[in-house]
């Protein structure tokens, strides 16, 4: 299985950090966040990595390059600088790059200890998502969990965590540009399509310079 990392994010949130750094390449723990993802993709046997980008994408470049230090074959899907293409026009624009097999998506700007091991698509589903505990900035959730379906509605509720197995047929009849992901989702969603798990380890969102010195701090605390 390949994989996609999504790391084309302003990071508005998190600046004035992520003027001069791109999100992705902040540090916690003692290296950056990106790096994380790429390990434990190494580790899960997928050694054929895309990432996308949109802002200061040359300072991820130069930084992983071919990927051949941390075991693995990068490529990167370039939208321009300050042209982000939100979640589903980037993984769009990358499909080439991903080829005609499902892949998994990844969201750059996570830190987790969910094992990328196993996650598959069941039968003929066009999406399979992982989810996570409702976190203090996101109460209310996402979607329910219907034992492996997941619904747009019903109880209890989750997060999305942001890590996803995706069919490229999930994109038929989209077109080049910027658009969300989500509304995807939700039409597989409907048509019981959409697979799932939760994930009760650990998940951060790190979506302020606060909740990524949280997480530097526990990971300098834990050993990573």
């Amino acid at each position: 299985m390949r994989a996609m990392i999504l790391a084309a994010g302003r990071g508005n949130r998190m600046r004035p950090l992520t003027d001069t750094v791109p999100k992705p390449l902040l540090m916690a723990g003692g290296k950056p966040l990106i790096e994380y993802h790429i390990e434990r993709l190494a580790l899960a046997g997928v050694r054929d990595i895309v990432i996308n980008h949109a802002h200061l994408g040359g300072q991820l470049e130069a930084a992983l390059g071919d990927g051949s230090r941390l075991g693995v074959r990068l490529r990167y899907s370039a939208e321009g600088e300050g042209q982000a293409l939100e979640t589903g026009g980037g993984i769009f624009k990358a499909l080439p790059l991903l080829g005609p097999d499902p892949f998994l998506v990844v969201n750059g700007d996570i830190w987790t200890d969910c094992p990328f091991v196993g996650l598959d698509l069941a039968g003929g589903d066009l999406v399979h998502l992982v989810l996570v505990e409702n976190p203090p900035q996101h109460p209310q959730g996402d979607f329910a969990l219907d034992r492996d379906r997941v619904r747009r509605d019903g109880e209890p509720r989750y997060t999305f965590s942001g890590i996803g197995v995706y069919r490229p047929e999930l994109f038929a009849g989209c077109a080049p540009g910027a658009f969300a992901l989500a509304p995807l989702l939700r039409r597989a969603m409907d048509e019981d399509l959409a697979g799932g798990r939760l994930h009760r380890g650990h998940w951060y969102d790190i979506g302020t310079p606060q909740r990524l010195a949280q997480l530097d701090q526990w990971l300098l605390a834990s050993g990573g």
